[in-house]
């Protein structure tokens, strides 16, 4: 299940565990794309959170983690950044990075 994420539960989201957070718009071809890649991989890997911010409606966080191009994966572990990928990458990729911080 991917969680919507805003500025109310984005901390606890990253707290602790693997999450990966995708930064998109509504408006973002790319990020349409890049959708079914991360519901796949959100049910593939059930023991990581896997959440959605919407960087139109929550500038704050987008600015705050240098989100400059969109669709942006940023991969937390326990609350730190540790990897990010920009544009739409392959599921492969995706699953590789995780693989890395488990």
């Amino acid at each position: 299940m991917v969680l919507e994420l805003n500025t109310e539960n984005f901390a606890a989201a990253i707290a602790s565990g693997i999450c990966l957070v995708d930064f998109w718009a509504d408006w973002c071809g790319p990020c349409r794309m890049l959708a079914p890649i991360i519901d796949e991989i959100a049910k593939e890997n059930m023991d990581i959170t896997v959440g959605k911010l919407n960087v139109d409606d929550h500038p704050e966080l987008a600015g705050k983690y240098n989100v400059m191009s969109i669709p942006t994966l940023l991969f937390f572990k326990d609350g730190q950044l540790k990897d990010n990928s920009v544009g739409v990458v392959s599921k492969n990729v995706l699953q590789r990075k995780i693989d890395a911080l488990k």
